[in-house]
């Protein structure tokens, strides 16, 4: 018999989320020309991951994909992932 949660369905495979790196710190400006830190936010394809994957709340998230795709504009940070050019 199959696990089920307290409604009846099945439960669901939710990846484990990351600690926030913010965490009590008062953040105001996220760098984009610190693309190492940034591509914790990214995949191998190079797209940006969602909050809830990455952890963030809803505004260092916004923070993190204007820096991101400043750091693309700028080519500190490739648009396309390695595997895929």
């Amino acid at each position: 018999m199959r696990p089920q949660n307290r409604r009846g369905g099945r439960r669901r495979n939710v990846a484990k989320r990351r600690p926030d790196p913010f965490r009590g710190q008062d953040v105001i400006y996220i760098d984009y020309k610190e693309s190492k830190f940034l591509e914790r936010f990214t995949n191998d394809q190079g797209k940006i991951l969602p909050r809830r994957l990455t952890g963030l709340s809803a505004k260092n998230q916004r923070r993190v994909v204007e820096a991101i795709k400043r750091s693309r504009y700028m080519a500190f940070m490739p648009f396309v992932g390695e595997g895929l050019k």
